[in-house]
C-alpha cells in the first residue's frame, strides 16, 4: 500500500531538516532504511519492536518491515490557491497525498529569519490553512453549479444530497475552517469524496522547538495546542537541530547515549514516522516463517479476506479460512507449534476483522 504523508510548512521552520534527518537511515536505528525514489519522496522503514522480537524467535532467512512514503513539498507562497509561485505543483502535491505533517516553528533564534520576520506559529498555521481552504472553496462552489439544476428541478436525490453536502461544507470553508471540523457525517463525505479536497485529509501537527523546550515544549507549543483543539489532531514537539545531530552521530549506541542524556526515549523522527502510521488509520499483521518474518500493512477495519489480498490478489478472491495467532501468545509460548497445541491458533472466516498484531496464515484456492 503505497500511502503518502506530505510534509508541508512555511520557509525557515525546519521542514526541510527534518525531512533530511528522515532521509538519514542513522536517524532511526540501526535496520531502518530509507530510499529515494524522487529527488523529494522517501521511502520510510516504521519502526516496529513486534517484528524484531518476532524474527529473533522465528530466525528467518529474512525480515521484511512496513514502509509510508513522506513527500517534502515544497513552493508555498500566499496566493498559491491562485497559481502564485509553485502554488498549483504545491496544491497538486498535497492532493496527491493521503495526510498532511504541518511543521511550524516553535522557537526563537535572530540567527534564522522568519519569511514573515517574527515567530508565530499561529499565524504560519493560519496562512497554508487559508490557501488549502480557498482551493477547496473552488472546488466546492464548481461542485454546486454542476449539481443546482438537478437537485432543484429533478428527483435525483443524490443530486439533492449532494448540493445540500456542498452548501454545508462551502458555509463552513468561508467562516475560515478547514473540511475535517465540519458538521458532516461520515455517510455525507461520501457525497464529495471525488473531490479529494485538501483540508478534509488528517493532519498532523509537528512544531519545531529549541533543545531545551524538547521535553516540556513551550509557549509558542501550548498556542498550538489550544488552536488545534477543535481539529482533534496530533500535536507532536521534535527538534530539528536535536534530529540532525542525532543523524550526524556514527554509531547506534552513540545515538541511544545522546538521546539519554537529553531525557529521551527515542528520536524524535522515530515519533514522526509512527504518529504518521497512525494518522494514515493504518494497521499491522504478521506472516511469520522459516523463509520471511513479514508485516503488513492494512487498514483499521480490514476483513481477512481483505488482509489476505494486500498479499496477493488471489488471495482475496479464493480465500477459505485464516488461521490466526495474537502476538503476545506467539511471544509467551515461542512458536506457531507451541501455540497450536495449546490452543491458541484461531480459525477465522470472511467476516473475522484483523486485528493490529496478528499474526496470520491463509488458506486459499484458486
Amino acid at each position: 500500500m503505497a500511502l503518502q504523508c506530505g510534509i508541508v510548512g512555511l520557509p525557515n521552520v525546519g521542514k526541510s531538516t527534518l525531512f533530511n534527518c528522515l532521509s538519514n537511515a542513522k536517524a532511526q536505528a540501526a535496520n531502518f532504511p530509507f530510499c529515494t525514489i524522487e529527488p523529494n519522496i522517501g521511502v520510510i522503514t516504521v519502526p516496529d519492536p513486534r517484528l524484531t522480537k518476532l524474527a529473533e524467535l522465528v530466525k528467518p532467512v529474512k525480515v521484511q518491515p512496513n514502509t509510508i512514503e513522506i513527500v517534502d513539498i515544497a513552493g508555498l507562497v500566499k496566493g498559491a490557491s491562485k497559481g502564485e509561485g509553485l502554488g498549483n505543483q504545491f496544491l497538486g502535491n498535497i492532493k496527491a497525498t493521503n495526510a498532511i505533517i504541518h511543521v511550524l516553528r516553535c522557537f526563537d533564534d535572530d540567527n534564522v529569519i522568519h519569511v514573515d520576520g517574527s515567530v508565530d506559529p499561529i499565524r504560519d498555521k493560519e496562512i497554508i490553512d487559508t490557501e488549502l481552504q480557498l482551493k477547496d472553496l473552488d472546488g466546492i462552489i464548481k461542485r454546486i453549479q454542476k449539481v443546482e439544476k438537478m437537485a432543484k428541478t429533478g428527483n435525483d436525490k443524490d443530486a439533492k444530497r449532494t448540493y445540500e453536502v456542498c452548501n454545508i461544507v462551502k458555509t463552513h470553508l468561508e467562516t475560515g475552517k478547514s473540511v475535517r471540523t465540519a458538521p458532516i457525517s461520515e455517510e455525507d463525505k461520501e457525497f464529495i469524496a471525488d473531490l479529494n479536497l485538501l483540508t478534509e485529509k488528517p493532519v498532523m501537527y509537528v512544531c519545531n522547538v529549541d533543545e531545551k523546550s524538547v521535553v516540556n515544549g513551550n509557549k509558542y507549543v501550548d498556542l498550538v495546542r489550544a488552536a488545534v483543539k477543535e481539529e482533534n489532531a496530533e500535536v507532536l514537539v521534535i527538534s530539528a537541530q536535536i534530529e540532525a545531530e542525532i543523524a550526524s552521530l556514527e554509531s547506534f549506541e552513540e545515538r541511544q547515549m545522546f538521546l539519554e542524556d537529553l531525557g529521551l526515549s527515542e528520536s524524535g523522527v522515530t515519533q514522526l514516522i509512527r504518529a504518521a502510521y497512525k494518522l494514515l488509520n493504518l494497521a499491522t499483521y504478521f506472516t511469520a516463517g522459516v523463509q520471511e518474518v513479514r508485516a503488513w500493512t492494512i487498514t483499521q477495519g480490514f476483513t481477512a479476506p481483505q488482509a489476505a489480498g494486500v498479499i496477493h490478489s488471489d488471495f482475496e478472491k479464493g480465500f477459505i479460512r485464516a488461521e490466526v495467532i495474537k502476538y503476545d501468545d506467539f511471544i509467551t509460548l515461542g512458536s506457531e507449534a507451541a501455540c497450536k497445541e495449546a490452543g491458541k491458533l484461531g480459525v477465522e472466516g470472511k467476516t473475522y476483522i484483523v486485528q493490529d498484531g496478528d499474526i496470520m496464515h491463509f488458506r486459499f484456492n484458486v
